[in-house]
């Protein structure tokens, strides 16, 4: 009963999308020839990529023209292959937490996306993404919305589901990061949110904004959707910008209030498969505020970033607790790729591959080294403190094929304990 209403919730949002890309398809048809700012793809579960700013994407097999509208057919398909050695202080503090590490195989992700672009006079793109949920055998519908191009206000209008766009880390295209899994104290940010979002970018100064404003009732019930409603915002500034090198500073703000007035702050280790490590229980909170910078900057085939957030918590019980951690992680392409950057979605992208192992070529490869924390204790309550240093090797054998290793090693500050964790870990990603 409940997968049937979970389906029904999914189809209402498929069909509310439909009605609005028809309904902008319709009006747009009328409208005045604009200058477009190129069109970007974002997201987590949207496998088509990026398109960055000023170059046009080749046209490839899965594309195809059908008159109103352009459409490409994507999907991705993740499985991850870990393994944990503790010392006898981490085999006590999982005994604590009643939690065990198990090691072996687990498909991490498995999706389809379409998207297009339709045939209007003004830039208008769309897209859908659905993802296969094993445990509870359901679809779930995921990104899907339209993107407006409007160079009147210096940018672009997204509706529909989305990232809420706070956090490069977050909003990055899952399949497309430098590391297997996004930072610990980026999880309580959502993955996704239902509203409308404003991205903009003013290129003499070089300025650019993610401003969203974001509710849950197209989305209650879902496992992202632990707010009822939310106001996100990410302004920054791209001192440098060219095909090779890019900085990126950028200021991120967020203010909501979380489902039920409730809500548990908790992350696994950036291993999928494994137990929350850190978890500062449920507690009555009617409002949460979120502060953070990020920082990158490339150079060629170098990579350098940082974020760093405080996640505060109105709860008078609970002392009103306030958590931070963040990142610091960099990356080398060793054949001389270098990510590209979009200035529609102020993140970077894909890495492209010069020539694939399909093609006699040896692929893209790429060394990565991050640390991370996260720290979940504040005056009474004792989530526990955790942090990890991670180096691992990427080696993309083609634009659509990904194999990583990835070595771990972390301290967890719990129940009174500090205990040592290695964690060992492999994935191999398909993407279309």
């Amino acid at each position: 009963m409940r997968i049937r209403r979970s389906l029904c919730g999914e189809l209402r949002v498929v069909f509310l999308m439909m009605g609005i890309i028809l309904t902008v398809s319709y009006t747009s048809f009328s409208q005045e020839k604009t200058k477009t700012i190129p069109d970007g793809t974002e997201g987590e579960v949207l496998v088509v990529k990026d398109t960055v700013a000023g170059i046009k994407p080749k046209k490839s097999w899965n594309e195809f023209n059908l008159g109103f509208t352009t459409l490409k057919i994507g999907g991705g398909f993740l499985v991850d292959y870990a393994a944990y050695s503790q010392d006898a202080e981490g085999k006590n503090q999982m005994d604590s937490a009643k939690v065990a590490l198990k090691s072996g195989f687990k498909v991490r992700d498995s999706r389809i996306a379409i998207s297009g672009k339709l045939n209007t006079r003004r830039s208008i793109t769309w897209k859908a993404g659905f993802m296969y949920d094993g445990v509870l055998n359901a679809w779930f519908v995921r990104e899907t919305g339209v993107m407006i191009a409007v160079p009147e206000l210096w940018g672009n209008f997204f509706i529909g589901r989305t990232k809420e766009g706070v956090s490069q880390s977050k909003v990055m295209n899952g399949y497309s990061g430098e590391m297997v899994e996004r930072y610990m104290a980026s999880d309580p940010i959502p993955i996704l949110a239902d509203g409308i979002k404003w991205l903009g970018f003013l290129p003499k100064p070089g300025i650019f904004w993610n401003i969203g404003v974001f509710t849950d009732w197209l989305s209650e019930g879902q496992s992202f959707s632990t707010y009822s409603s939310q106001f996100s915002a990410r302004v920054g500034y791209l001192p440098i910008h060219t095909p090779k090198s890019n900085m990126h500073v950028a200021i991120n703000y967020r203010i909501g209030r979380p489902y039920k007035d409730s809500i548990q702050i908790r992350s696994k280790p950036e291993a999928s498969a494994a137990p929350y490590f850190v978890d500062a229980g449920k507690f009555h909170s009617d409002q949460a505020t979120y502060v953070g910078a990020e920082i990158y900057y490339n150079l060629g085939s170098w990579l350098i970033g940082t974020e760093y957030y405080l996640d505060k918590f109105r709860s008078p019980e609970k002392n009103n607790p306030v958590f931070k951690g963040g990142e610091l992680v960099t990356s080398y392409i060793l054949t001389g790729e270098s990510r590209p950057y979009s200035t529609v979605t102020s993140i970077y992208g894909f890495v492209p591959v010069k020539k694939s192992v399909f093609k006699g070529g040896p692929g893209a490869w790429e060394m990565v080294l991050r640390f991370s924390q996260f720290d979940l204790n504040d005056g009474p309550v004792h989530g526990g403190k955790f942090w990890r240093i991670t180096p691992q090797v990427n080696w993309y054998l083609s634009g659509n094929v990904r194999f990583e290793l990835a070595y771990g090693y972390g301290i967890l500050d719990r129940f009174n304990i500090k205990g040592a964790t290695q964690f060992f870990q492999s994935r191999l990603q398909l993407s279309l």
